[in-house]
């Protein structure tokens, strides 16, 4: 951050349920809500491992359990596996739209059937436009819904913050109709693809935690870098 800025406060949260790993408890740092995050300063905090839901930047903070791991894929050291390549070759016929922050409904009505197939009863199928744009929406960060149409229709929509050294993946979520397409892999390769052109040399893709089978698929992106003990290094 430039030393112009005071560093913020960071709190800790009350221990509460870890929305990973059932039965156990987690506690979050939080950076204060009340300061006038920039792009150079939530940048800061991603590269220590923090990420953003909504205006709210945090990072698991667990006294017994480190398993939430920070992972970034080095873009220009990328290689994709040959199942990347089929998936990638598979939705050629994808047109990706960049629009900016927004609510807009055709993107809310495709959120919701996403997760009443992928996450029924898991406290995000709430049909509440306000929440969905609070959990995707920062006013810290420049955002961009990035619609992912094949001819005119929404397939669908992955959720991208620009940093000065990267792209950060917020969220991606997709027909279920098109599950046989991998979209939610497709857009991690197009944010990669993304990077490259902006020549930006990481896409931060938030938690990887191997005991959770919704976030294992992170570990398929090699080489992947991880945040340990302070550092990036190889997983």
């Amino acid at each position: 951050m430039s030393g112009q800025q005071k560093n913020p406060d960071v709190f800790v949260s009350m221990p509460h349920p870890c929305s990973y790993l059932p039965g156990k408890t987690a506690t979050t740092l939080f950076v204060d809500p009340r300061y006038p995050l920039n792009r150079d300063a939530y940048g800061y905090f991603t590269r220590l491992g923090f990420r953003r839901s909504g205006d709210l930047v945090y990072r698991p903070h667990c006294r017994d359990c480190n398993a939430c791991i920070p992972v970034r894929i080095p873009v220009e050291r990328f290689q994709p596996t040959r199942g990347q390549v089929r998936t990638w070759r598979k939705n050629a016929d994808v047109c990706v739209i960049a629009q900016p922050a927004r609510f807009v409904p055709e993107h809310f009505v495709l959120y919701q059937r996403y997760q009443a197939h992928r996450h029924p009863g898991g406290g995000m199928d709430d049909p509440d436009p306000r929440k969905y744009s609070g959990f995707l929406i920062g006013r810290c960060v420049e955002t961009k819904f990035c619609e992912l149409r094949i001819g005119q229709r929404l397939a669908a929509v992955t959720v991208i913050d620009q940093l000065n050294d990267g792209l950060s993946a917020v969220y991606t979520f997709f027909d279920p109709d098109d599950a046989a397409r991998s979209l939610g892999t497709y857009a991690i390769l197009w944010q990669i693809e993304e990077a490259r052109r902006k020549r930006l040399p990481w896409v931060y893709l938030g938690y990887w935690i191997g005991a959770s089978p919704k976030m294992t698929y992170k570990a398929n992106f090699r080489p992947l870098e991880v945040y340990r003990d302070g550092h990036w290094g190889g997983l």
